[in-house]
Formats: structure tokens, sequence, C-alpha cells
């Protein structure tokens, strides 16, 4: 019988070889191999964490000319995404629909840190990139869910699909270098991230804050936290609604407080 530790190991492994099938429909494709080839998703890709598939909508088009999109019904400017190439592609890549199919739209919730690391559990997902005017809305009823990676317009969901793809792939075992990495990043803790430094300790003047040189974890670490709430409170205020905040920073906070009121 197996003991605890070796069960462990075990699950690491699996966790290792895990892989997330990401399919992405797009009517352009040559898009998205310099993205997804090269840095961290690239070497998630050779590991065989992740594996994309992209899929070409305009080939799955019965017009002769392979046209995807149309004028839409009751007038209007620009032109609608065509149901049928979109809906035969989806029938081609997920027959069964077992992939959790996802819409980049506007009307979509946004991409946040809490979303992305749900959708990194996934094994497949499926991103239906959308281009010209916006989508004949029947394709909704094959779709689970729209998502949006903010509050303004893009040429198409190409791009979107990137963001969301390289945000999701930061939460998953074995993608980035360090496993500390995507917790210690800026929102993953619901505050910005804390200012780095490297060599020199000296640059034109500019000197690197003693406290990260003297080699003591402890202030380190509680300098970091310091900076990042001040970083927060001065550009990103309204996230500090959701921060948990232990009693130095909140003692912290106070002293920022105090010290605007003397000024």
């Amino acid at each position: 019988m197996l003991k605890t530790g070796a069960w462990c190991w075990i699950l690491r492994c699996l966790r290792r070889l895990a892989c997330l099938r990401i399919d992405i429909l797009t009517t352009f494709t040559e898009m998205f191999p310099p993205v997804l080839g090269a840095s961290i998703l690239g070497r998630a890709a050779q590991k065989g964490i992740l594996e994309f598939n992209l899929c070409d909508i305009r080939q799955y088009s019965e017009n002769k000319h392979h046209n995807t999109d149309d004028y839409p019904f009751g007038g209007g400017a620009g032109m609608v995404m065509l149901a049928q190439p979109i809906y035969s592609c989806l029938d081609a890549v997920d027959p069964e629909h077992k992939a959790r199919r996802i819409l980049l739209s506007p009307r979509g919730r946004t991409l946040s840190p809490e979303v992305a690391r749900e959708l990194a559990k996934e094994e497949h997902l499926l991103f239906l990139c959308g281009h010209y005017e916006g989508i004949d809305e029947r394709v909704n009823y094959a779709m689970d869910e729209d998502l949006s990676i903010g509050d303004y317009v893009l040429t198409g969901g190409e791009l979107a699909a990137m963001v969301a793809i390289d945000c999701i792939a930061r939460f998953i075992p074995g993608v980035l270098g360090s496993s500390e990495s995507a917790e210690t990043e800026s929102f993953s803790d619901g505050l910005l991230e804390y200012p780095q430094y490297t060599r020199p300790a000296e640059f034109r003047g500019m000197k690197v804050p003693e406290v990260l040189l003297n080699g003591n974890h402890a202030l380190i670490e509680r300098w970091r936290r310091d900076r990042a709430i001040e970083l927060t409170l001065s550009r990103r205020p309204e996230l500090m609604e959701h921060v948990e905040l232990n009693k130095k920073d909140i003692a912290f906070i106070q002293s920022i407080k105090k010290d605007e009121k003397a000024r």
C-alpha cells in the first residue's frame, strides 16, 4: 500500500501531465501563432500542458465565396457574422459539446483573477472570436457564456481571446517557472504589485531601497506589503474594498492618512 507521500508525488505528476485543450474559432487564424508559440504560452505548449487548436470559421461557410458575414436585418451600419459557419465549425470541433464554450463579447462578465482561476480548472475551453458589427444572436444558444476583457470596443475578439488565454494559463500548474509567481502578481490578493528592482543597486543616482538589500526577509515582506497597499490606495483605491487587512495593514493605512492630514 502506498504511503501518503507517494500519493502526493503521483498527484503532482498527474497535475504536470494534465493538458488544457483550447479551441479558438476565428476568421483570422494568422493572428495567433506568434502569440501562442512564444514565451510562456509557447513553452507550456511544448511541455504538453496546453494544446491549442485554431479553427478557421471561413472554411465552414456554405457560401460559394466562403463569406462569414452579411447585412443585418432591419438595417444599420456594419456587417453581422452568419450563424451557419459558426454552428458548422462548432459541430466539427466540439460535436458533443464537451468544451466550455466562451464568446468574447463586451456583454460578458469581466475577466478577473477569480474568473481566470475558475477557467484554469477546466479540461477543454473553446473561444469564439466575434468580428465586424457583431454575431447573429442565434449563436448564443450554442455558447455557455460571454466573457469581456473590459469596457471598450475592439475590432474583433481575437485580441481579447489572446488576453484571456494568457491570463488563464498563468494559473495552470507547471505553466509558470515559479509556483508562487501567479500568486504574488498584481491583483492576486486584491492589491497592485509592489515595486521591483534588480542590479545595479544604484543607477543614475537612483538607489534601491536599503531594506531590499539587508537580507531580512520579514522586513522585506512587510515593506512589499506596505508598498502594495500604498500604490493601491493611490492609484486604484476602489480595489481596497475587497482586500483582507491585518492589524499591521490597518496601522500602516492609518499612518498614511495621518501624514496626509499633517501636510
